[in-house]
């Protein structure tokens, strides 16, 4: 059937850009909240040196759970900390209780409110399951529009992905309540809310807390997925060490989840019903805590002396003195870190993120003409949407122009000649790339805008292909990074192989796992290194088992951008 397509996704667009814009100024205040309650947390539970609150974690997990969990909390605590993960389990643990009181402090409301009312449980229901359905990654798009770059999307993403058990457990629980006893307390004349939170409530309480302890458990698991958009701790660790292919420093940043989720998870579970409280009343343990908590909180807010890092209306205070990054294995991170360094940007931070996040946080800032800084390559269909405009780099921190060269496996030219050829001869402008890019951001598919820039360049692709055998079915294997020149160039070559005879399938991966699968022969080729610079690194540590054929195109450019309208020119103008 040849049907139109419903513009479904094209609407969902405008309905977020609507919502962008008319309720920015809430936005703006969620933002602001959530930063301030996350940096409490965090500047609570770093207070004082690691051994403090170790020993804190494992008194309570102790009292609730008994003495073998203890020891155990006391040596895996410890073993983080010797790691050197004690920062980023900080950041994680703050990000996950404040995931999880929001989850409480709405979610349970909302399950009794369903619990009480058929027609809100026959509404939210539906709501729930498509949250628990829809992948966590889709929830971070609209995040980073409305909330920006960093951890605040990250943890209403994992609010709206955690919070479903918490609604559900709750209506559950008080659904479960005996009705004999429903029926003793109306006879006794109770009010609503006497009945709620004198007979529900307490009957429902175990299956409530199970519904929180799963919320938490959920949130836990999004914070590798919460570093996509910028959110600190491990999480950024596990996705560094991923884009790195760095096996070591994954499991020891993973081990340290599993510790985390191992503790949260005995802790929320015996928390009604503690080990020991037969020694000491629950009421006593909890009140010394909150009092203990309370008083630091005290303590710090009357030490704490902010200062500004420079005056009103500078280019550091507009920005927050922030830098907006993109994949944390991708070279040019590695440049900009050097460049903070170089240059004596000591108040800035470089924050890790993702290409999309980048750009999504781009485009905010230019549609309000607000100033941000990001780190930004040419080409890039970025440069004919915006106006934008590189630092001038005096230290040449980020290198001369670079090129993209294609590399294969060992091995290719012998099982596949005509394709080597094509691969070999594959080469392009930066105009060329530039028009695929801006086909696909004005909505055409990757594979659409290869092939219209195929079908309108013929002479162009007649000298690739010229003189390459045809192929016969035979499989070969394409990867490639989710950076928008790479989609560009690897649908473009994939596109004529596949004209070509061959049956191309094209995978997505980091820049580490891209390099790796070339070596190992378990892809065949590529035609997305960044060479001399961005990924020297990677070229280095296995150029010994690929084939480099050399660029496919010159003259590429890194550094950091800025749009036009700001009145900066140079990289020491940050200082």
């Amino acid at each position: 059937m040849n049907m139109q397509k419903i513009p479904l996704g094209a609407w969902i667009d405008s309905l977020v850009d609507w919502i962008t814009v008319t309720f920015a100024g809430l936005f703006s205040l969620i933002t602001n909240t959530i930063d301030g309650l996350l940096n409490i947390l965090v500047d609570l539970l770093s207070a004082g040196p690691p051994i403090v609150l170790i020993l804190i974690l494992t008194l309570l997990v102790t009292y609730t759970s008994r003495w073998p969990l203890g020891i155990f909390t006391l040596i895996s605590l410890l073993l983080i900390d010797n790691l050197g993960y004690w920062d980023s389990s900080i950041q994680t643990l703050a990000i996950v209780i404040l995931s999880g009181l929001l989850t409480i402090v709405i979610g349970i409301p909302i399950g009794i409110w369903c619990a009480q009312r058929k027609t809100v449980r026959n509404i939210v229901m539906p709501i729930l399951d498509f949250m628990q359905t829809m992948p966590a990654f889709v929830y971070l798009i609209p995040s980073i529009l409305f909330f920006g770059i960093g951890v605040v999307p990250g943890i209403i993403a994992s609010f709206i992905f955690a919070i479903a058990p918490t609604i559900r457990m709750t209506n559950l629980g008080i659904q479960e309540v005996p009705k004999d006893l429903i029926e003793a307390s109306n006879a006794f004349g109770s009010s609503n809310s006497q009945k709620l939170f004198k007979v529900q409530l307490p009957l429902a309480t175990p299956t409530i807390m199970a519904g929180v302890n799963q919320s938490i458990m959920l949130a836990l698991s999004m914070v590798v997925t919460a570093s996509l958009v910028g959110a600190p701790g491990l999480g950024a660790d596990v996705y560094r060490a991923v884009s790195q292919i760095n096996v070591g420093q994954g499991f020891e940043a993973g081990l340290s989840i599993v510790i985390i989720a191992i503790i949260l998870d005995r802790l929320t579970q015996n928390l009604r019903n503690p080990a020991y409280k037969h020694l000491i009343r629950p009421k006593i343990v909890f009140s010394a805590l909150a009092v203990l908590v309370i008083g630091a909180a005290l303590v710090l807010s009357l030490a704490k002396n902010e200062t500004a890092t420079g005056p009103a209306g500078d280019v550091g205070s507009e920005t927050g003195y922030q830098i907006i990054g993109i994949e944390p294995g991708a070279g040019i991170m590695t440049q900009a870190r050097n460049a903070v360094k170089d240059y004596g940007l000591d108040d800035w931070k470089l924050t890790e993120g993702s290409s999309a996040a980048m750009v999504a946080e781009l485009k905010k800032a230019y549609d309000q003409k607000e100033p941000i800084i990001i780190t930004g390559w040419s080409p890039h269909w970025m440069f004919s949407s915006f106006d934008l405009k590189y630092l001038e780099d005096p230290n040449q921190t980020f290198g001369g122009a670079e090129d993209i060269n294609t590399i294969v496996r060992k091995g290719l030219q012998q099982d596949a000649p005509g394709a080597y050829q094509i691969l070999d001869q594959f080469a392009w402008e930066t105009s060329d790339m530039e028009e695929v890019m801006v086909q696909i951001e004005e909505g055409a598919s990757a594979e659409e805008a290869a092939q219209k820039w195929i079908a309108d360049h013929p002479d162009v692709v007649a000298k690739w292909t010229e003189g390459a055998q045809k192929g016969s079915g035979q499989s070969i294997s394409l990867v490639y990074v989710a950076w928008d020149t790479e989609i560009a160039s690897t649908n473009v070559i994939g596109q004529v192989l596949e004209q070509n005879g061959y049956k191309v399938k094209l995978s997505q991966v980091e820049v580490g796992p891209m390099f790796a699968s070339i070596a190992n022969g378990s892809a065949d080729a590529m035609v997305a290194a960044w060479l001399p610079s961005t990924h020297l690194e990677y070229y280095n540590t296995y150029k010994k088992d690929i084939v480099d054929l050399g660029p496919n195109l010159q003259g590429t450019k890194n550094g950091l951008v800025v749009p036009a309208y700001m009145d900066i020119d140079s990289i020491e103008d940050l200082r």
